[in-house]
């Protein structure tokens, strides 16, 4: 702040400069860096071509023929752009079409459509309590189901991490408290550390203590569970949320539920309500790869074997790779500023490892997040490998 012609004038941008100065002195200042894609697999990252081993786009489909196709088919017979949201006029033939196909696919009596994972995540929990409910909270949940928690304004407990005896302490605590509902969140495969949880203990406590189970299936849709429809597949699970984000290679967001909860949301979920509809080419993309993914057995199999080669050589290697047993692969290396090293040292050596750093993380655990795709191949995989081995 500063005296101009007698008037006290403070800098109103001061908190900006100094967020981004403090963000800067810590190493977790972050940047946007374009990616141009040459093929299925590598990309060019700031004039050099690199191996992606940070993309979502676990079965390869963001760049397959039928999804092209299928997008420009739609554009074809529907426009751009869906004009509205869906309850104004922007739910055309096609969302209807899509949603049976899913609830299909899911084993469930609905589904409903959301713009995104995030739109989702933020919009779905706070629709569903109300200040007198509690949610308890894997401490892993993604941070988008964290600022979904944070908007629902209710009591918030977290669990440990798969820890379900602790869940199950914390339900009979609650029964002491006049809580309007209860509501248990989880991810189904946690998305920086690549484990699983276990939906069979989930749905069992749940159903002991009348809890409502929410399961976000974002990093398991296409990849794990029956026809690589998710974890939660005929499980019982209340409300299961996914992507078409990641394995499915579009865009979006899908609930799947009973008829009463997507009645439900289409009433009370602003994000859905207040959102103009998802465009005809993304939807395109997304039925092409529904068409595709039940048929993927194979490539499902081979695409774990990888991960799993890749997981158990880097712990000979004496990387901590956690508890991982998916596609995603973490190198848990700790210290933030040897975590960036590592990450310039592999784009060096020709890999794109994105390094994860707090806040995205927790403190001490900052890491490399590999994901494992259907379009590496196992000369990928044993190249990445070496370049860990030379790592110093």
């Amino acid at each position: 702040m500063c005296l101009t012609d007698g008037q006290l004038v403070t800098d109103k941008n001061a908190f900006i400069h100094e967020a981004l100065n403090k963000r800067k002195a810590l190493n977790l200042f972050r940047r946007l860096r374009t990616i141009d894609p040459i093929d299925d697999v590598k990309i060019v990252l700031e004039g050099k071509a690199v191996i992606n081993f940070s993309s979502n786009d676990y079965l390869g489909f963001s760049k397959h023929p039928a999804l092209k196709k299928r997008a420009i088919d739609y554009i074809k017979k529907y426009g751009a752009g869906s004009t509205a949201s869906r309850l104004i006029c922007g739910s055309l033939p096609f969302f209807e079409e899509i949603e049976e196909k899913l609830a299909a696919l899911k084993g469930t009596e609905k589904t409903l459509i959301f713009n995104s994972g995030f739109q989702a995540n933020i919009s779905i929990l706070p629709a569903l309590c109300d200040e007198e409910s509690l949610i308890l909270s894997d401490s892993l949940n993604h941070n988008s189901l964290i600022q979904g928690i944070r908007l629902s304004k209710c009591t918030v407990l977290k669990y440990r991490h798969n820890d379900h005896d602790h869940l199950r302490t914390l339900l009979k605590e609650s029964l002491k408290k006049a809580y309007s509902r209860r509501i248990i969140v989880t991810e189904s495969v946690f998305s920086m550390d690549g484990d699983q949880s276990d939906i069979n203990a989930l749905v069992a406590l749940s159903k002991e203590h009348q809890a409502f189970l929410i399961v976000d299936e974002a990093h398991a849709t296409g990849v794990l569970g029956p026809k690589g429809m998710g974890l939660s597949c005929g499980k019982g699970v209340d409300l299961v949320i996914g992507t078409f984000g990641k394995a499915c290679g579009s865009f979006g967001a899908y609930v799947a539920c009973s008829k009463a909860i997507r009645e439900y949301l289409v009433n009370f979920c602003t994000g859905l309500i207040f959102s103009t509809a998802l465009p005809p080419s993304v939807i395109g993309a997304v039925d092409a790869a529904l068409d595709l993914i039940p048929s993927l057995e194979d490539d499902r199999r081979e695409l774990l074997q990888k991960a799993q080669h890749l997981r158990s050589s880097l712990q000979l290697l004496g990387w901590d790779t956690g508890k991982s047993s998916t596609q995603i692969v973490p190198v848990i290396v700790g210290d933030a500023d040897k975590t960036l090293r590592l990450a310039r040292y592999l784009e060096e050596s020709g890999f794109l490892g994105v390094a994860i750093r707090p806040p995205s993380v927790e403190d001490g655990r900052s890491r490399i997040r590999l994901s494992v795709t259907t379009v590496h191949t196992w000369d990928h995989l044993d190249q990445l490998i070496q370049a860990f081995k030379h790592f110093k």
